[in-house]
């Protein structure tokens, strides 16, 4: 999809006139539009035969602004030059859910302890003291516990 010099002339009347310092001629700027939007490429990998990309781009964005292109492809289309098709594909992060393994994140290996609060985790187990009459590990006189001496009388 490139213009000739001939596809030019009979569209001359519906591009702007140009003032200041062009440094790419309206041919190679076109061209250069019409193969990124042909191609899908991205700007920086617009080909140097077509000129400096970022020019191309910012006429583009100035001429998107204005309302040229509606013009341009108007008369494109009028005279046979150019068909275009639009074909519109929308992506939704919520339509397209990746796992957190295929997303090429760093896995976890090393095992934290939970219970370490000096680690900063939240304990794994919880404290369930249980309330007794009498203290298990306290000694009566003769050497038993206080159970034995429960169960004794």
């Amino acid at each position: 999809m490139e213009l000739t010099s001939d596809h030019l002339e009979r569209i001359k009347d519906s591009l702007p006139v140009e003032r200041g310092n062009v440094s790419i001629d309206v041919l190679s700027f076109l061209n250069g539009v019409l193969y990124v939007a042909e191609y899908g490429c991205k700007w920086r990998r617009l080909p140097e035969r077509f000129g400096n990309w970022h020019t191309i781009y910012t006429r583009m964005n100035r001429w998107s602004k204005s309302g040229v292109w509606d013009r341009v492809f108007e008369r494109l289309q009028k005279e046979g030059l150019l068909v275009l098709e639009l074909k519109v594909v929308s992506l939704d992060s919520t339509s397209v859910k990746v796992h957190p393994d295929g997303t090429g994140a760093e896995k976890k290996t090393g095992h934290r302890r939970l219970g370490n609060r000096e680690e900063g985790g939240t304990p794994g187990f919880i404290w369930l003291p249980r309330m007794m009459s009498t203290p298990l590990a306290s000694a009566s006189p003769q050497g038993k516990t206080a159970m034995d001496q429960k169960g004794a009388s």
